[in-house]
């Protein structure tokens, strides 16, 4: 699959079924549709609060940032808000076919959602994704 930042080859990278897309060069995530179903139904099965399910609930942003292609369906993405306050800006496929994080949007999310209880796949997750959104934070306050 390629990166709809940079088009370059993304990496496959799975913990427990759930299947990422990962850009080296850019350091995105791609999250098929079913790799989200699946993280939601075991965040289920572990009894996590409702509150930390509905933080996977894409909300439409009005923003002015420009629309990226998917890299599935080829289709102009839409911006969505995930998460709480700090809300993160990521990118939503129309038809559903994913949702495109840019480096470091990822861990946010799983560090909100960790934060209501440990989980092992979140822990990996935010672990793995957590490079990337401190290089984006150190070179941010330079």
């Amino acid at each position: 699959m390629k990166c709809p930042v940079d088009k370059d080859d993304m990496m496959v990278v799975e913990h427990q079924r759930i299947e990422l897309d990962y850009c080296l060069r850019c350091s995105g995530v791609w999250f098929d549709a079913q790799e989200l179903e699946l993280l939601v139904s075991s965040l289920s099965n572990e009894k996590q609060p409702e509150s930390q399910i509905d933080l996977l609930t894409p909300k439409p942003a009005k923003v002015d940032e420009g629309r990226r292609k998917c890299p599935v369906c080829s289709r102009k993405m839409n911006k969505v808000w995930l998460g709480k306050e700090p809300r993160v800006l990521i990118d939503s496929c129309p038809h559903g076919d994913g949702l495109w994080f840019d480096g470091g949007e990822l861990h946010q999310i799983m560090h909100q959602i960790k934060d209501g209880g440990k989980h092992e796949i979140i822990s990996f997750l935010s672990e793995t994704f957590k490079a990337e959104h401190a290089a984006d934070s150190q070179a941010q306050s330079h």
